[in-house]
């Protein structure tokens, strides 16, 4: 057959039969110590036996020992060494030479479902399924007679008289103890005990065989058996499975074993198993053996070469930044849906409770136990757990954070030090609004000290210059504060969607009043939302490049899968290395809409729609310089009639303007702007659940 030919004929059709005859007796012997080309057809047979149950065969086989290959002294010595000089029935090697072999098998697997034998005679396929495929190994078991006759022989040399000791030994008493009743685990380590194995697999009686050679008139009739001896047409059944579930029945999936990995104990980290994982599973698995960890130390555990920048964002998603140390975030440490060990209390519960605890660290180096309890109101032990976590007691002084506060990574990387202080201050305004506090409650009070009678010029002079310093750094947050507008600070970590949880640390959803690091959200009342807004002309020629080469890409995106692919861009620009600052909803949208290479398409989602305000935005790339654009600005003038299409629709609407299209250039135009669902062709991203 030709190798481009797409035909694939049938040569020839097999007619196959199931032969059941020999279906629960057929047994495949292998011989893995031997070539296949030194087959024992023609060697003598013995003896043989079977254990049915247990598919347990052993084969006695002559040795040919006028061979030239036949050591006679070794032969004499090992029966010499068997049997020893005497004779009787019980021997091993009736010719006092070592003049046959025993054959014992072992199972080569426990299911013989997916294999047959099978035969081909006149055009016809004859397959028997195999009862169990055993592999024959050479037994050594003459060795262990061996030996035990070595035993005896240096037993009785040893004994020697013993007429002195047959004397009647004095009456004694006798003690009767009875044992106790076995318990349900030691019955069933006996169960499992080599030693019972052994017994079990003794009590079954063997089954004497005789043995028919390969040529012989007895084996020649049962091989007719491997035939299918019915070929009623009645009993035949047609083949109505399809190609695949065929295949699955010739060879079904095979069970997975499941692996018992030894237990260590839970304060055990392999470090070996540890860097198989994924870089972000590394991250989140030593913070929670560690708890608290400088990000020095962080990095100085994963291997060598590890990326600081990728390391940064994997330790944001898990961790919080306290006194310039990660510290493991209580949601990842507590999981939804547990409880506390010690006392029950839920997961959200414990949330709260111990980000309380961190918040307080972020103020102060130590705090008081019992302050910290009167105010979360949890039990002991948990409030106990969430400080050892963090601190250590110490004298007159309660519970001091455990590791010095790491000012070279805050001075490192300010930017990240400002995005945890945002975090903070998220949390901080929830905890006030679960425990009714104020943060100037716990802001530490300065003791009043006398001024000194003396100061010197060089004292005023640097007081004067730290009062210059404050006000100027007040001035410029001011300023900054007030430019920023109604701008929004991209994170460059994810942020979680769940709204429910109660203790989220995500910045959209902990920051009060509609905002986002400080500023207005596109989601509060001073945001314009409405489509068809003005748009400004603030886009960066950074963020229209952006826009440009996300749209030759996807072609077809709503605004809310706009917002998701920005900020996966922006948290894989390296840190300090960002040319997006403060960028908005209302940018990102302006920048499409100046673009004019991108139009919105004015999608007629119905009212009933459970489609959020920024999925019902769709934009689509209108102008590439292609032929192909006209064909899309078609497909998007169908989709402003209707939010679902046939297909028959579009490659109608599409002859009737441009004449005759290939189906080719229909695939195509799906496959880059649509999805399909139930029949029915939506705009990428406008499907709805």
């Amino acid at each position: 057959m030709a190798s481009g030919d797409d035909d694939d004929p049938i040569i020839e059709e097999i007619d196959v039969y199931l032969a059941k005859s020999l279906a629960d007796k057929l047994y495949l012997f292998q011989y893995p110590v031997r070539p296949a080309t030194m087959t024992y057809d023609d060697v003598t047979h013995l003896a043989a036996k079977i254990k049915p149950k247990q598919q347990r065969v052993e084969l006695e086989i002559s040795m040919d020992t006028v061979s030239p290959n036949y050591c006679r002294s070794k032969g004499e010595q090992i029966a010499l060494n068997v049997d020893g000089t005497g004779y009787d029935e019980t021997n091993t090697y009736s010719a006092k030479m070592m003049d046959k072999q025993t054959f014992s098998s072992i199972q080569a697997t426990t299911n013989t479902s997916r294999y047959a034998a099978a035969v081909f005679r006149k055009g016809e396929l004859h397959v028997t399924p195999l009862t169990g495929i055993l592999q024959m190994r050479p037994s050594f078991s003459y060795l262990d007679k061996a030996d035990n006759k070595t035993r005896e022989r240096e037993a009785a040399n040893e004994g020697g008289d013993s007429s002195q000791d047959e004397a009647e030994e004095e009456a004694k008493a006798i003690t009767v103890r009875f044992a106790r009743p076995e318990s349900e685990q030691a019955r069933q380590r006996r169960i499992q005990s080599y030693e019972f194995l052994q017994k079990k697999q003794a009590e079954e009686p063997w089954v004497h065989l005789t043995y028919h050679g390969v040529k012989g008139g007895r084996s020649e009739h049962e091989r007719q058996y491997l035939f299918c001896q019915s070929v009623d047409a009645s009993e035949n059944s047609e083949l109505v499975k399809t190609p695949k579930e065929y295949l699955a029945m010739l060879m079904p999936p095979l069970a997975e074993e499941k692996v018992v990995k030894p237990v260590g104990p839970s304060n055990v980290l392999s470090m070996a198993q540890l860097r198989t994982l994924p870089l972000g599973e590394q991250v989140k698995t030593l913070m929670k053996n560690v708890k608290v960890m400088p990000f020095a130390n962080l990095m100085g555990l994963l291997a060598s070469g590890t990326d600081s920048t990728s390391v940064l964002r994997c330790i944001q998603q898990v961790a919080l930044l306290v006194q310039g140390n990660w510290v493991i975030k209580s949601d990842v440490l507590y999981p939804k849906n547990t409880f506390s060990a010690h006392s029950g209390v839920p997961a959200e519960v414990l949330c709260r409770g111990r980000d309380f605890v961190m918040w307080r660290f972020t103020l102060e180096r130590s705090v008081m136990r019992k302050e910290i309890a009167s105010i979360i109101k949890l039990p002991p032990e948990d409030v106990k757990e969430f400080l050892e976590h963090v601190a250590a007691p110490r004298a007159n002084r309660g519970w001091e954070f455990l590791l010095p506060t790491d000012v070279d990574f805050i001075k490192k990387h300010p930017d990240v030090a400002h995005r945890q202080n945002m975090l903070w201050l998220g949390i901080q305004s929830k905890l006030e609004k679960v425990f009714n506090f104020s943060k100037e409650d716990f802001v530490p009070k300065k003791s009043a000290q006398p001024d000194p009678v003396h100061i010197s010029g060089q004292q005023r002079l640097k007081m004067a210059q730290e009062r210059v310093q404050e006000n100027q750094s007040t001035l410029q947050k001011d300023l900054e504060d007030r430019r920023a507008g109604s701008s929004i600070h991209i994170k460059q970590e994810p942020v979680s969607n769940s709204e429910d949880e109660p203790m989220d640390t995500s910045c959209s959803s902990s920051i009060p009043n509609g905002s986002l690091n400080g500023y207005p959200s596109a989601t509060s009342p001073d945001f314009d939302h409405t489509n068809g807004g003005s748009p400004a002309n603030t886009a960066s020629p950074e963020l229209q490049d952006f826009v440009i080469k996300t749209f030759r890409k996807h072609f077809v995106i709503t605004l809310n899968e706009l917002k998701r692919l920005f900020n996966l861009h922006v948290a894989s620009i390296p840190v300090g290395r960002s040319v997006f600052h403060s960028i908005s909803d209302h940018m990102l949208q302006d920048a499409i809409l100046l673009s004019q290479q991108c139009k919105q398409i004015m999608v007629p989602f119905p009212a009933q729609t459970k489609a959020a305000p920024d999925e019902q935005k769709v934009f689509g790339l209108w102008e590439t310089g292609e032929d192909f654009d006209k064909h899309r600005r078609l497909l998007y003038d169908v989709f402003t009639k209707n939010y679902r299409v046939r297909r028959n629709i579009i490659q109608a609407r599409l002859a009737q303007e441009l004449g005759d299209v290939s189906k080719a250039d229909i695939d195509r135009l799906l496959n880059e702007c649509c999805s399909s669902h139930a029949g029915m062709w939506y705009l990428k991203g406008t499907i709805q659940s």
